[in-house]
């Protein structure tokens, strides 16, 4: 089975980093979907159980994922399902997995700033006082939507930090 889903929930640990044995970056983390159903009869929501899902991401996805997420944060998160069965020390069981193609914050739950990743090779200057700021990048250096990783080699590791910057070819 490999349907499209999309999942509302709660990371429950943090994001792991690591990579496939091709060198592309991965995170792995579990998301908890509670499930809620309204009574009517005391007019309040019911929790009635909740679904664990393991999340895979992959190359950029990978690196903002790990930057961006905390567990606790609220997510929604879009990919191709798979059901799969395990078993382990004679237990079996049947797990969950998404690989994601988006994840976002759900801001029902809070505030979230978006910090646009460089693309390579660009340079960054503080704009000057009453300069707007050129947010966008030169046609030639902006990333691609190439999911091999077209917007491969963009600065991750400080891209929270790259408020108030302007691209400049």
């Amino acid at each position: 089975m490999n349907d499209t889903v999309t999942i509302l929930g709660r990371v429950g640990g943090d994001p792991n980093r690591s990579q496939t044995p091709g060198g592309v970056p991965v995170v792995n983390f579990r998301v908890a979907s509670p499930q809620s159903r309204y009574d009517a009869k005391t007019q309040s929501w019911i929790e009635t159980g909740t679904n664990w899902y393991n999340v895979s991401a992959f190359r950029q996805l990978a690196e903002h994922a790990k930057a961006s997420l905390r567990t606790g944060d609220g997510v929604i998160i879009t990919g191709k399902l798979r059901l799969r069965e395990w078993e382990s020390g004679g237990k079996k069981g049947m797990s969950a997995d998404i690989d994601a193609e988006t994840i976002g914050h759900d801001l029902r739950w809070g505030a979230s700033a978006f910090a646009k990743a460089r693309p390579a090779g660009a340079v960054y200057v503080a704009p000057t006082e009453g300069r707007e700021a050129d947010a966008t990048p030169p046609e030639d250096e902006a990333p691609g939507d190439d999911a091999a990783g077209a917007d491969e080699g963009a600065d991750t590791e400080s891209f929270a930090a790259q408020e108030d910057w302007a691209v400049r070819a």
